[in-house]
C-alpha cells in the first residue's frame, strides 16, 4: 500500500491550495480516509476525514468551512482543497487510512502516506 501526498507549497495567507493523495494497492472506496497535519514543534492532529463511503465528512473545527475533503474514485485519489489559508496552517500534511469511522485519531490509522509541506506566509 502507498499513499502518495502532493500539491504542497509556498502561498501568501489569503491564497488556496489542493492537495491530493493517490492511492496505490488500496481501494479508496473500501476504507475510511484523512488528512493530519504536523507543524514544526507540534503533535500531528486531525485536519479531515471522509468515510469508504464518501458520504460523510468531518473536519476539525480549525478548518470547518475552510478546508473540503472530496475523491476521485476513477483516479483512486484523495483531495483536500483549502481555501482562505492562514500562517497556522503550515505544517506538513499526510493523507491516512483505516477502518475506524470517524478517522481522526492518529491511533486508529492503519496506513500513513508521505506527507507535503505546506508553508503559509503572513
Amino acid at each position: 500500500v502507498q499513499l502518495q501526498a502532493s500539491g504542497g507549497g509556498l502561498v501568501q495567507a489569503g491564497a488556496s491550495l489542493r492537495l491530493a493523495c493517490a492511492a496505490s494497492g488500496l481501494d479508496l472506496s473500501g476504507i475510511n480516509m484523512a488528512w493530519f497535519r504536523q507543524a514544526p514543534g507540534k503533535e500531528r492532529e486531525f485536519v479531515a476525514a471522509m468515510s469508504r463511503s464518501g458520504g460523510d465528512t468531518t473536519y476539525a473545527d480549525s478548518v470547518e468551512a475552510r478546508f473540503t475533503v472530496s475523491r476521485d474514485n476513477a483516479k483512486n485519489t484523495l483531495y483536500l482543497q483549502m481555501n482562505s489559508l492562514k500562517s497556522e496552517d503550515t505544517a506538513v500534511y499526510y493523507c491516512a487510512a483505516g477502518l475506524r469511522w470517524p478517522l481522526n485519531v492518529r491511533y486508529a490509522v492503519t496506513f500513513w502516506g508521505k506527507g507535503t509541506l505546506v508553508t503559509v506566509s503572513s
